[in-house]
């Protein structure tokens, strides 16, 4: 044997926790409490708070009056681009005439029809292809194709089928909005963790009621964030179609202030189509909020 006695073997072969008992103890390292300071985290709560209002409201205030300042020096000519006070002056025309009132009812009208008819379409498409192969073989090669055609360049098209009536206005914002829903359906629909459907087997649901309590809840997000990106692209497509002929709308508005070089009314109408955009957008985070309350809401400061 070498020079280990038995004590030594007996101290080796002792758990960690029993040899380390006859030696010294050796101290805990100092704990970190990492809890949050009360007073100090509320604190810094509501600075952060108070810096993002301020933040919304400064820098485009800071931008107007840059704006300002250039037109009024002269860098910017107000025949190309009108200053700040122009704009508001034009706006006020609109408002007094009575055609902004007169004109946002029947773009909106025309937006929220083709959303319906299009998001209806591309949510059930979605569901078909993501659900079923057979329907995925039959839609989803198709649309990809579709949907790589920039809508703008089917507007003659959609003139020569359907006129320069509603019904080519309506189409045209359709076409535009079926694929981001479609794609965000199909996409969450087949996002779904094979061990939930697993689950729903082993608890005896059939196919329509694992789609009704399963498959829906969990793509739900996905197709949530579809419709929100497909309200966003029925205004852009509002803009072009109200390019057909429009007789109403904002996109009558802008015709006539584009004949008589009226570019500050131009601006007005680009600035109302911006606004109906901040709306729809917050409108459907309302609604992902209220059809999603059990998400985590979680940003970086």
């Amino acid at each position: 044997m070498s020079g280990n006695t038995v004590p030594d073997l007996a101290v080796r072969a002792l758990p960690p926790t029993a040899a380390m008992a006859g030696q010294q103890a050796r101290p805990w390292p100092e704990l970190i409490d990492l809890s949050p300071v009360g007073e100090r985290s509320r604190l810094r709560d509501r600075l952060l708070r108070w810096r993002g209002r301020l933040l919304r409201v400064v820098v485009p205030a800071l931008l107007l009056v840059a704006w300002q300042l250039a037109s009024v020096s002269g860098l910017v000519v107000a025949e190309v681009l009108p200053p700040p006070t122009a704009i508001a002056a034009a706006f006020v025309e609109l408002l007094t005439l009575g055609d902004l009132q007169a004109a946002l009812p029947v773009s909106l009208s025309r937006s929220l029809t083709g959303l319906a008819i299009g998001g209806s379409i591309g949510l059930t498409l979605g569901l078909v292809s993501g659900l079923w192969r057979l329907g995925e073989e039959i839609f989803d090669a198709p649309l990809q194709m579709l949907r790589t055609i920039p809508f703008i360049a089917l507007v003659p098209l959609f003139i020569v089928w359907f006129g320069i009536d509603e019904y080519a206005k309506i189409v045209v914002i359709t076409a535009a909005t079926i694929f981001p829903i479609y794609l965000n359906t199909y996409a969450g629909v087949r996002g779904i963790d094979p061990k939930l459907l697993e689950a729903a087997r082993t608890f005896g649901l059939g196919g329509w009621r694992t789609i009704r309590h399963v498959i829906l809840p969990v793509s739900l997000p996905a197709i949530l964030v579809g419709l929100r990106y497909s309200a966003g692209v029925s205004l852009l497509a509002l803009v072009v179609a109200e390019q057909i002929n429009a007789r109403t709308g904002l996109g009558y508005i802008l015709n006539n202030a584009n004949m008589n070089q009226r570019s500050d009314i131009i601006i007005v109408g680009i600035l109302v189509y911006a606004a109906l955009g901040i709306v729809t957008d917050l409108v459907m985070r309302g609604i992902e909020r209220l059809a999603l309350p059990w998400r985590p809401n979680i940003a970086l400061n």
